[in-house]
């Protein structure tokens, strides 16, 4: 089955990153019509146990191989509509969330979700772990998902209660390989935030957030009184580049790449600094972002 692929494919831009990465096997699944295709290739790799990732807008991945020994499968399946009358939302895994938040307002004079407005990825990253900002998270406003479960090759609908949604997380991203995410249904009728924030998300992401080669934060926050950025900071690490590594200089929790960098100095630079903070202030820093790797 998988020699109907496409092989040794260059996938290096579908990380922000941008490390040089290759696919062994790869498809492109981009319509439902595909859907019957994309069954078979998820059950038969889970069968056979034969690795493959699924990426969406790839805001959130590192790549931390040279090449993929499975098949990398990109999402590309698009589509959304919002109703006026019982403000529910339906989007596909591929939509991009902050480009659905800009229309919502701009043609429906929906401001729920302002403040993911320049929020970077797909519906798919934003559910797979739970993204939020200043407050807002995706779980908030979530009411269904339908998916794929691929060890009994069949799709089902899960319920808010179903999906184990905590912070950074949810069912999807802690049963890795289980799930494929179509679509979701979110209910935009009432604002629900974990707190709140009268921060200009545009302006700060504008000019607070620096642009280039980066998956955004990379570690999850320890807490609201001890941010990840402040911590790095803290031990000396803001703006401190080993080879095309670096962290930036504008926010210290913003991994980088001069366009350079291997995979190799991203991890280094990563180990570094979860050493210092934990020698420093005995505080785990955990990745937000996915490392994608594999044993030599």
């Amino acid at each position: 089955m998988l020699d109907k692929l496409r092989q040794h494919v260059d996938i290096s831009e579908f990380s922000n990153f941008r490390t040089p990465s290759m696919a062994r096997y790869f498809f492109e699944f981009q319509d439902i019509s595909e859907l019957w295709q994309l069954q078979e290739i998820l059950h038969y790799c889970y069968i056979k146990e034969i690795p493959y990732l699924i990426i969406g807008g790839g805001t959130n991945m590192l790549f931390a191989f040279d090449e993929y020994p499975g098949v990398v499968i990109i999402n590309r399946y698009k589509g959304w509509s919002y109703d006026d009358a019982t403000s529910l939302l339906e989007a596909s895994s591929a939509e991009n969330i902050s480009d659905i938040a800009t229309i919502l307002e701009r043609e429906d004079d929906q401001y729920l979700w302002h403040r993911f407005i320049g929020l970077p990825g797909t519906i798919w990253g934003a559910v797979y772990g739970n993204a939020g900002c200043f407050g807002l998270e995706t779980e908030n406003n979530f009411v269904s998902a339908e998916v794929i479960y691929i060890p009994a090759r069949e799709t089902r609908i899960l319920q808010k209660q179903d999906m184990d949604f905590s912070y950074r997380s949810s069912l999807l991203k802690e049963h890795p390989g289980e799930y494929f995410l179509l679509r979701v249904t979110f209910d935009l009728s009432q604002k629900i935030e974990k707190y709140a924030s009268d921060i200009d998300n545009i302006y700060f992401r504008e000019h607070k957030q620096p642009k280039g080669n980066t998956c955004g934060s990379f570690f999850k926050n320890p807490s609201r009184e001890q941010s990840a950025g402040y911590l790095i900071e803290q031990v000396w690490l803001k703006g401190v580049k080993l080879w095309g590594a670096f962290f930036s200089e504008k926010h210290a929790n913003f991994l980088m790449s001069d366009g350079s960098a291997t995979y190799e100095d991203l991890l280094q630079l990563i180990e570094e600094a979860q050493h210092r903070v934990q020698e420093t202030f005995s505080v785990s820093l955990v990745p937000e972002v996915r490392i994608i790797s594999f044993p030599h």
